[in-house]
């Protein structure tokens, strides 16, 4: 079951729980995530058969595999083999609650549910850090704005240094309260990635590098700021033709003064409002807006990250 490594012992379980997120915020393309009070759950128990096998309970049962090919499992396999170990035999319980295909980072979680499940597994055997969960995610999703959040919860700024994925965590202030809305349609990742143009003005490069760098202002200090700091031209307006009803409730929002964007990829729509009360006011006006059903779900921000419940290390023979 290793190559060459001690084994590691059947029986041996972790629990993982890892945070809905919303990517790019408006301006921060790439670059901005924050962590939402949404979780996906996973138990995975180490045992004797060969393979993996997974249920799925909740968000994606019937409609995502529950053999080797599941992408939690990729990501687990992938992280033991960073470290020299085969996969064991493992059976896992997904029981997922963020949605599939919307924006709201379900990829990203289920990656980070695979590193964070290894890291569990291999307590004891191997000391995986910070940087090298970071890494090892971001490999596999190809980007860090969502799988950074995932981790370590709160607002991240995610970059490259050198090919390494680099994160900064910060908290937020406590007065922004995140709503986020959810249609029944959903939106390809790669679809919403080639509706990018090869190149933008100047002008909006710029335009955008003063609204993030605000944005981040807005989010820690001055909530007040968030409607102006949320505003965008590097890719929401080249993707509002495939999200219309996304793009038709954004702008009625934005001109009752509130700071809707697309959420990741869309075509979920992220509202920060700068309170409760700013909050009750925009889940009241998308109850009116009739032409496309919407779930909206008031959220908090999660602070903490992905988790891993501890169990005992077993001795090493």
């Amino acid at each position: 079951m290793t190559l060459g490594l001690a084994p590691i012992p059947v029986g041996r379980a972790v629990q993982v729980k890892v945070p809905a997120t919303t990517a790019n915020l408006g301006p921060g393309f790439d670059t901005l995530g924050l962590a939402l009070s949404l979780y996906d759950n996973l138990t995975v128990t180490v045992r004797d058969a060969r393979g993996a096998s997974v249920e799925v309970i909740g968000v994606g049962a019937g409609e995502v595999p529950t053999d080797e090919s599941n992408l939690v499992v990729t990501a687990i396999r992938h992280t033991f083999a960073e470290y020299g170990y085969a996969l064991p035999g493992l059976d896992l319980v997904a029981r997922n609650a963020i949605p599939h295909g919307r924006g709201l980072g379900s990829s990203g979680a289920a990656i980070v549910s695979g590193v964070m499940a290894a890291k569990g597994l291999l307590d004891g055997f191997v000391d995986i850090d910070s940087n090298a969960l970071l890494a090892i995610a971001t490999g596999l999703e190809g980007h860090p704005d969502n799988v950074a959040p995932a981790l370590f919860g709160g607002l991240t700024i995610a970059w490259t240094s050198d090919d390494t994925p680099q994160h900064k965590k910060l908290m937020v202030h406590r007065g922004v309260s995140p709503l986020i809305c959810v249609p029944e349609s959903t939106m390809s990742t790669e679809l919403a990635r080639s509706l990018r143009p090869a190149s933008v003005p100047h002008e909006d490069a710029i335009f955008n590098v003063s609204r993030s760098a605000l944005l981040i202002a807005a989010l820690i200090q001055s909530p007040e700021l968030l409607l102006d700091a949320t505003e965008d031209k590097l890719h929401q307006s080249y993707r509002a033709a495939a999200m219309p009803g996304t793009e038709s409730l954004i702008t009625e929002l934005r001109s009752h003064g509130l700071a809707a964007v697309v959420s990741g990829a869309g075509p979920s729509i992220l509202v920060l409002c700068s309170d409760p009360a700013q909050r009750l006011e925009a889940a009241e006006l998308v109850a009116k807006h009739t032409a496309t059903h919407w779930q909206t779900l008031m959220l908090a921000v999660d602070f903490k990250g992905a988790t891993v419940i501890p169990h005992p290390v077993e001795a090493l023979v």
